[in-house]
């Protein structure tokens, strides 16, 4: 048998459940492998003791599997509440919080059988598309320690670059599945808005930009995650109906299908040099499958829905962070983005919102018509490849400035700011061996075909085995 570590979270599934595998063994080698390489590239972070996690993986060969995940290591993302750990969300005002509940995410890949062993490391409340913060330091790029893993899935998506999980949860608003999953040459998928529920905490009505989602190192453990994830939380209002099975007829062709390039958008979006070629390189692989690829350029001012999101982001996180800006004393202990983000919310209007909200309205009509059409759009996933750690956001694309610290995200909008299928496929590497990643998006709905079309390319190329991390 291949390296326990390097097996797929299916076929570690399966052997665990066949018995020619033992949980202590798979524990046990996962935890050697942590033990290893998590000191370089931090991405795995409030661990439980290794007697506590031997002892609960011992108990799991003695009992009936509880679900296809019994038995497997797992660490959740440090957004998400995770019972008796510590969860910081990477702020200060948390560095010492140990949660009494768990997240629905939490509960549910629990109740798979998964033996939580810690967190996923990110970045502050999860604001920018950098891994870092004041409690438990940066992540590192397992492809080049020098580099950003990206954000704010940048834990999970390095975790599994790593091989330190066999797949994992992270969650997106404005990238965070697709972009870390890029820079780590792994899979990332946001599904459509509503199909993994939210908690019920705070507002459940008006907040429809982030959702949770699964990552892997391919398409099929992908889709089976996203299994255990989704389902109603009759909590909150928005539950959509799953599909009965996201694993079943995965390899079914995608030839006939048509994908729509977006590109550049004619020369809106700034990419580094060597973004857009291997974009290309990956549709053209399409391209043979028996795909039709064509340039599409939507009728649709992008600068519209750049300010659609900047409005509607800031006013999400300034009403959900205002009583920490509120209290000096923890204001000082948030860091300045955060504080751009408040402070920018709590300065707009009802009726701003209310037109951010009709220029996304009008957004989402659009592309249901173009979907009549079209059965993905493409972007890249980043607009840059992974940049040093010490750089906390990228200033400039081409000598184009920034205006924000997020601006050099904008190609993720598209699909967040109306909660589309996305996933991230890995589409290779620079000339400095820095990975990049292809965003597909469909209708709302369409999450099984978006899955289908990174199976399908999967089959063909499997970057995440072909091109390993050298650690």
């Amino acid at each position: 048998m291949a390296n326990i570590t390097d097996l797929d979270a299916l076929k570690l599934s399966k052997a665990i459940h066949d018995r020619s595998l033992s949980c202590r063994e798979v524990m046990q080698a996962y935890l050697d492998r942590i033990k290893k390489y998590n000191l370089k590239i931090n991405a795995i972070i409030s661990m439980r003791s290794y007697d506590d996690l031997i002892l609960q993986a011992q108990s799991y060969d003695n009992i009936k599997p509880k679900g296809w995940l019994h038995g497997i290591p797992i660490a959740i993302k440090d957004l998400s509440e995770t019972k008796n750990l510590k969860t910081t969300w990477g702020s200060p005002l948390f560095k010492n919080h140990i949660s009494t509940i768990d997240s629905i995410v939490s509960q549910r890949i629990k109740e798979a059988g998964a033996i939580i062993i810690g967190k996923t490391n990110t970045p502050e409340f999860g604001l920018g598309s950098h891994t870092y913060n004041p409690v438990n330091g940066i992540t590192r790029n397992p492809y080049d320690l020098s580099k950003t893993a990206g954000g704010s899935s940048g834990g999970t998506a390095a975790a599994l670059a790593a091989n330190l999980l066999p797949v994992a949860d992270g969650s997106d608003m404005m990238g965070s599945l697709r972009n870390p999953a890029a820079f780590n040459n792994v899979y990332g998928f946001r599904p459509t808005w509503g199909l993994v529920p939210n908690d019920a905490d705070g507002d459940n009505f008006m907040q429809t930009l982030a959702t949770s989602g699964p990552m892997a190192r391919n398409p099929m453990d992908l889709a089976r995650l996203l299994e255990t994830m989704v389902g109603p939380n009759p909590l909150v209002p928005v539950n959509l109906t799953p599909s009965d099975c996201y694993t079943s007829g995965l390899d079914k062709t995608v030839s006939n299908k048509i994908i729509g390039w977006i590109g550049d958008w004619n020369g809106y979006y700034q990419y580094e040099h060597g973004i857009n070629e291997l974009s290309k390189d990956a549709l053209t692989k399409y391209s043979k499958m028996g795909v039709e690829v064509e340039k599409f350029i939507p009728e649709f001012d992008p600068n519209l829905l750049w300010h659609s999101w900047l409005t509607l982001r800031s006013w999400s996180v300034s009403n959900g962070m205002r009583d920490l800006y509120k209290d000096k004393s923890k204001r000082d202990l948030l860091k300045p983005e955060i504080i751009y983000e408040i402070e920018s919310g709590l300065a707009l209007s009802a009726t701003q919102v209310y037109e951010a909200s009709v220029v996304r309205s009008n957004w989402f009509q659009y592309l249901t018509k173009v979907f009549t059409k079209y059965d993905a759009l493409a972007l890249p996933s980043a607009q840059v490849f992974p940049f040093n750690v010490e750089t906390n956001w990228p200033n400039k694309i081409n000598d184009v400035e920034m205006s924000t610290y997020h601006k050099w995200m904008e190609v993720v909008i598209p699909v967040s700011l109306v909660g589309l299928p996305a996933i991230n496929i890995p589409c290779g590497f620079n000339n400095e061996n820095l990975p990049m990643g292809l965003q597909l998006f469909g209708a709302q709905g369409n999450d099984k075909l978006m899955l289908q079309f990174a199976q399908n390319y999967h089959l063909v190329t499997d970057w995440p085995n072909q091109k390993r991390p050298f650690l």
